[in-house]
């Protein structure tokens, strides 16, 4: 098998696509979440602690002795505190999600299955009746019951001695 079909067997299949599907709608749901962090929820807080943009928090390491004209190396916390919240709004959706998928799934489980089984089709009543045809033919016969008809008694026939002549 040539690598080309290969590989248009691998992209055909449904899983590939359903994930493909999947990580393209992740990456805008992510750009949606840091918008979302980045413009609505940390701003107000921010505000609350008196104006602190949290994206610009960091702290600035002394100057290295080696190579003092370098440029100041700093520690971006407040970035990381937004993707910190970020993941956790990512991760409460993603547990909302879940939560709604696995109610729905013991929802149908617990739905009573039939009590009616359903009707046969056509073949298997067809052969169900062959079925029974055949185990009324193998079947052994009961043997006839001996017919007794009554027999009327005759006299008993008497000897009687030949004449003589």
């Amino acid at each position: 098998m040539s690598i080309g079909k290969e590989f248009r067997e691998f992209i055909a299949r449904g899983n590939v696509v359903d994930l493909a599907v999947g990580v393209i709608i992740g990456g805008a749901f992510g750009a949606i979440v840091k918008s979302l962090v980045d413009q609505v929820v940390m701003p107000p807080i921010g505000w609350l602690m008196g104006g602190v943009d949290f994206s610009e928090l960091k702290l600035t390491l002394p100057a290295n002795p080696v190579t003092p004209d370098a440029e100041p190396v700093a520690i971006l916390y407040g970035a990381f505190i937004n993707t910190v919240i970020q993941f956790l709004i990512v991760a409460a959706a993603v547990f909302v999600l879940v939560k709604v998928i696995n109610t729905l799934r013991r929802e149908r489980a617990a739905d009573p299955a039939p009590e009616t089984p359903p009707a046969p089709t056509p073949s298997e009543a067809l052969l169900t009746e062959i079925r029974d045809l055949l185990k009324a033919q193998s079947a052994p016969k009961a043997a006839p019951e001996p017919k007794l008809t009554p027999v009327a008694a005759k006299p008993a026939a008497r000897k009687t001695a030949p004449k003589k002549t």
